[in-house]
């Protein structure tokens, strides 16, 4: 529901029948609009009775105030101002969006005493409120009485000095709110409605945003010997596709930066079937792919002043007559040699061409995968960070940047000829699998093999993109990740 908020910022708004946000900084008595939305003081008694400190994300709601023209007043506290981060002005927004409740007037006092608030705060507060209005519930035919009773539209107007160029932000958040949302409600969907070809006219509609989209059908991915992915996609009723996003918005004769994505849009495991305890989330096997093209939406709306290229590979791991079987030895579009030891490692397989295809065609200057890849970084991060591992310390360090300033965290993990070793095959010239021990790194040192000299990283997400911990700016099971975090790298140093 990207469209839930009609934000606007403004010097002062009525109140009558409103819903009034005070924001308030930790050990600062004075709250933001305090003589506008509290002229009789009646929330700093509120306060002290309940112990209220202005503790970061804390809320304390008054109903019916005396002497004030709002009907409800929500104070929301932000700790010490000098602790501020980026992602807590975000989370400030989600944390305020989630008392909402039944309001469809809202006026946010932005301006808390000991701040001085910038557009760009104002503006991510503002995308905050738009990550944590969304709900995915397409599917359901009855709803409580108290989501029955939650506006459709809430009008928002956030009053802050900075009101003229926030507004002009406003757009940029819009556009990458769009992207994250697209990419949630990707994750989301069921497999029965999201298969590879379905997943593809999803892409294509990127068009209207004036991205270039182009979709290679499983006899395109034949004529190109794309024959890792297609060993994936032959258990499957549902023929394979691969999307070709470009979004040209730099200047023409610039290399374009390239992302890639898994995109399993749903993981059986294959003749190596996974057990059954679980698996309707492998729906969600597809979140590199959907962060993908959640980022494309995103560059685009904003036009970002860059070229970027997004392959998306679109299959369905399913176990059948027809299906791959462990033993069999495939030869990829590189013309490298891949024995199957495990159908269950079958993401690797789908990369491995998209990669090769990706690097060859458009000479990027970097490239970046994303993939739900192993259940190993999750053991070994939790859902806290993702995986990151990379063959240049520029990119790596640039991407870990973007992932603190963002909130989607990145931790890097090491790569190395040991590790590289471990997935020589006897019979071709890797397995796709080499067992349980370092499971997360053998997975990106057999995509390394894919890459060549090119600048690149690989994203594990894992234990991020879907089935993540709710926050203040997402209670979705899918979590879109890698969106905001993506956007962020090109917005920092690639656009021109």
């Amino acid at each position: 529901m990207s469209g839930k908020y009609e934000i606007r910022f403004a010097t002062s708004a009525p109140l009558e029948k409103t819903l009034a946000v005070m924001l308030q900084v930790a050990d600062q008595g004075a709250l933001a609009g305090l003589a506008e939305a509290d002229p009789q003081g009646v929330s700093a008694r509120a306060a002290e009775i309940s112990g209220f400190k202005a503790k970061p994300m804390g809320t304390l709601e008054l109903i019916a105030p005396g002497g004030s023209a709002a009907d409800r007043l929500l104070l929301l506290g932000l700790g010490k101002p000098e602790a501020l981060t980026a992602h807590d002005w975000l989370r400030a927004g989600g944390a305020a969006a989630a008392q909402f409740k039944s309001s469809s007037n809202v006026v946010v006092f932005l301006d808390a005493p000991g701040l001085e608030v910038s557009a760009r705060q104002a503006a991510d507060f503002a995308l905050g409120m738009m990550l944590r209005g969304y709900t995915f519930d397409a599917y359901k035919t009855k709803k409580k009485d108290d989501e029955e009773k939650l506006p459709k539209k809430v009008a928002v107007t956030i009053v802050t000095e900075s009101h003229a160029e926030a507004a002009k932000m406003l757009d940029d958040a819009n556009a990458v709110a769009g992207g994250v949302l697209l990419a949630r409600d990707l994750v989301n969907l069921p497999p029965n409605v999201l298969g590879p070809v379905e997943f593809a006219d999803k892409a294509r509609q990127l068009e209207d945003l004036g991205v270039e989209v182009e979709i290679l059908t499983e006899k395109d991915m034949s004529k190109l010997k794309m024959n890792a992915i297609l060993g994936v996609a032959q258990g499957s009723a549902r023929p394979p596709r691969i999307a070709v996003m470009q979004w040209k918005g730099g200047k023409a004769k610039d290399a374009p930066i390239a992302f890639v994505g898994k995109g399993v849009v749903f993981d059986s495991g294959g003749i190596s079937i996974k057990p059954g305890a679980g698996m309707e989330e492998m729906k969600g096997d597809m979140g590199g792919a959907a962060a993908v093209a959640g980022l494309m939406h995103a560059l685009a709306a904003r036009k970002a002043k860059v070229n970027a290229v997004g392959i998306i590979g679109l299959v369905e791991n399913m176990p059948d007559g027809n299906a791959q079987r462990p033993g069999d030895i495939v030869t990829s579009m590189s013309g490298q040699t891949i024995e199957i030891i495990n159908t269950d490692a079958e993401g690797r397989l789908v990369l491995a061409d998209a990669l090769w295809y990706c690097n060859d065609r458009f000479k990027p200057r970097f490239m970046i995968n994303l993939a739900t890849l192993t259940g190993a970084i999750l053991v070994a991060l939790g859902n806290q960070h993702a995986g990151l591992f990379s063959n240049d310390d520029e990119l790596a360090a640039r991407l870990s940047a973007a992932g603190e300033a963002t909130g989607e965290k990145l931790w890097r993990m090491p790569l190395g000829k040991e590790y590289d070793k471990m997935i020589d095959s006897k019979f071709a010239d890797m397995k796709n699998s080499a067992g349980r021990h370092a499971g997360a790194i053998t997975a990106a040192q057999f995509l390394k093999r894919y890459v060549g000299d090119t600048p690149w990283a690989h994203l594990d997400v894992a234990g991020t993109a879907m089935n993540s911990p709710s926050s203040e700016i997402s209670q979705s099971w899918a979590s879109g990740y890698g969106v905001r975090l993506l956007d962020r790298l090109v917005r920092d140093h690639y656009e021109t």
